[in-house]
């Protein structure tokens, strides 16, 4: 699912007040982290996960692994959050139209 510029401002919107709940140890990207990731993407649609890396190019290719591993979408990434938004069959986060 590709989201439009209006879907992600409101994703943005909603994810503002929201605490990461995944935090990414100093392990790196591991199945544990990513089964975790998966888990709350079920349960709340739109999370926040606190990538820990220092260097750019490693946190973007982090990012870019959780995004293909987990088939969601990429909202934003500020720092060293990353938003992620995947719809579930009950819908609990109703999108603007594109």
């Amino acid at each position: 699912m590709n989201l439009s510029t209006k879907q992600k401002q409101f994703l943005k919107g909603l994810a503002h007040n929201l605490k990461p709940v995944v935090l990414m140890g100093s392990n790196g990207l591991t199945e544990a982290v990513l089964a975790e990731i998966d888990l709350a993407l079920n349960h709340h649609e739109l999370i926040k996960v606190k990538v820990a890396s220092e260097e750019r190019e490693t946190k973007l290719l982090i990012v870019d692994a959780i995004v293909r591993e987990t088939k969601a979408d990429k909202v934003q990434v500020i720092g060293k959050t990353l938003v992620l938004y995947r719809q579930t069959e009950a819908r609990k986060i109703e999108l603007p139209r594109k």
